[in-house]
């Protein structure tokens, strides 16, 4: 019987005595930050154990000598006080011994104070903006797994879907604060061998630091849902000696300025269709295939398709401004420190012409104003028209507006166009296309909603109330609730259109029919 006891006890030890050495276990890391985490991951754990063992080593114990079969009777006593106390203090005792340590490193943790280097991080599906505080240096790091081994055709790499074309560079031995963002939901920045893992957050900066100890590759992705491909979101740090940081930020400053010269080279030359469609075809598979797919059908009611789209057919000036600005409220971002004039220009080029479209139009970089993001107006009255409209305005309005309109400058940052009353049939038409574009994401396409998150809008008492209250919501959003404010975001013909598609769609039939001047006269 004791041979069996012994037995126990040792398989109950040895997951101690080799705990550090299992493959399975958390790892030291190559910072201070990251040894103390794993030292205090390491204490618990044997105080777990330690515990464990205590516990099953008395109940195995007491079910060996104090079996039935050996005439051992139960003891019978009710509310010891002695007992309550005992089971109460050993605990705190315990959960004091464990708070210690933990404080101590969290508060180290949370420490960003006098750093050497500061690089502000920035999520975006699905992609990282490192930008280098006081040394002018910034840059995106995408995803370099190549779509043949995500798509099954290759054989997959030994880093597979944790490389990128640039890394993070950073020096060892200094201490190096994050300010850590986002543009358009949660992501979370986390890399293991740092024992960092903090969130990007929209509207808001996150701090966290690190102080790498050996130079290395180090590899990490986010660690939060972020959409469909949250799983191509690496992170990759290359960590260098102080000397190699040095040399790369001059290496990396001088690359700036050649890429700068370069793009005013660029500005003078003509490429041919073909090379246009080449280079437009990497660039939308690198940049643009994860939303609207590599065959441009999108994701209905998501990602909208490029196939025959108003976009796509529509003004040129419209398409390029879309791609150098994107459109607030959408998942559509700005384009325009992603890639150069060449870049969007072969781009915009390859969508208008690829599966089907066949426009014919062939955008140069000299076309791509970096200042106005709009191209310079051509003989086509549709893009001269177009390049008169203001280069914040969003496509969908841009697209219906008839020639005959004015443009008209309110303020430096404020501009409207001057509309006449629009029919029903046009509210609700472009409503539908705002809704789908600003709204879907919390309402679905059915109005129906996610209750309790995101309420109905089938018959709701806000689209069944006073107009005056639903153009309240819209514009101001509602404090303490998803409800953004679209104020700043939509025109207020996009908003009078969106409110009247709402108001009208899904069986609500009110009837009512709202117009932009109905928007700019609200609240005054």
């Amino acid at each position: 019987m004791k041979q069996l006891l012994y037995s126990v006890l040792a398989l109950l030890f040895t997951p101690v005595l080799v705990a550090s050495e299992m493959p399975l276990n958390m790892t030291e890391g190559v910072t201070d930050i990251s040894n103390r985490v794993y030292n205090l991951h390491m204490i618990i754990l044997y105080i777990c154990c330690a515990i464990g063992i205590l516990v099953f080593g008395v109940m195995i114990y007491a079910m060996i000598n104090h079996r039935k079969s050996k005439g051992a009777v139960a003891a019978n006593f009710h509310e010891s006080t002695k007992v309550e106390i005992l089971w109460t203090i050993v605990p705190f005792i315990i959960l004091i011994l464990m708070a210690i340590p933990a404080t101590k490193t969290l508060i180290a943790m949370e420490d960003p104070s006098n750093a050497d280097l500061t690089v502000k991080i920035t999520g975006s599906q699905w992609k990282w903006h490192y930008s280098y505080f006081d040394q002018d240096i910034e840059f995106f790091s995408l995803l370099s797994t190549p779509r043949e081994q995500i798509d099954g055709d290759a054989t997959k790499g030994e880093n597979y879907l944790l490389e990128v074309d640039k890394p993070l560079v950073l020096p060892i031995n200094r201490k190096v604060r994050f300010l850590m963002t986002s543009e358009d939901v949660i992501h979370s920045w986390w890399v293991p061998a740092f024992a960092v893992k903090k969130d990007a957050n929209p509207g808001f900066i996150n701090e966290a630091w690190t102080r790498i100890d050996k130079p290395g590759t180090y590899r990490g992705q986010c660690a939060e849902l972020c959409g469909k491909d949250h799983g191509f979101m690496p992170i990759v740090v290359e960590a260098l000696s102080e000397e190699d940081f040095d040399a790369w930020l001059i290496t990396q400053q001088q690359h700036a300025q050649n890429a700068e010269a370069a793009a005013k080279t660029a500005l003078s030359q003509t490429l041919t269709m073909e090379e246009l469609m080449a280079q437009g075809e990497q660039v939308y598979l690198a940049r643009c295939a994860a939303c609207h797919q590599p065959n441009g059908a999108g994701l209905p009611g998501v990602f909208p398709s490029l196939i025959g789209s108003p976009i796509i057919k529509g003004a040129v000036a419209s398409h390029v401004d879309i791609v150098v600005n994107g459109k607030p409220g959408t998942a559509m971002q700005a384009f325009a420190k992603q890639l150069t004039a060449t870049e969007i220009a072969a781009v915009v080029t390859f969508e208008r012409n690829a599966w089907g479209n066949d426009s014919g139009d062939m955008i140069q970089a000299s076309d791509i104003d970096s200042g106005s993001s709009t191209p310079a107006a051509s003989d086509d009255s549709d893009t001269a028209i177009a390049t008169t409209l203001p280069a914040t305005l969003p496509e969908t309005q841009q697209a219906d507006i008839p020639a005959t309109e004015t443009v008209v400058e309110v303020t430096e940052d404020v501009k409207a166009v001057v509309l006449d009353d629009l029919t029903m049939d046009e509210l609700m038409t472009m409503g539908e296309k705002v809704y789908m574009t600003s709204c879907i994401a919390c309402h679905q396409a059915t109005g129906a909603g996610l209750p309790p998150a995101f309420p109905s809008l089938v018959a709701s008492p806000i689209i069944k109330g006073p107009v005056s209250d639903h153009l309240e919501m819209v514009i101001n959003g509602k404090p303490g609730t998803a409800m953004q404010a679209f104020g700043q975001q939509l025109t207020p013909q996009e908003i009078a259109a969106v409110i009247t598609f709402e108001r009208n769609a899904w069986g609500n039939d009110s009837g009512d029919a709202v117009q932009a001047s109905d928007v700019d006269g609200h609240g005054k």
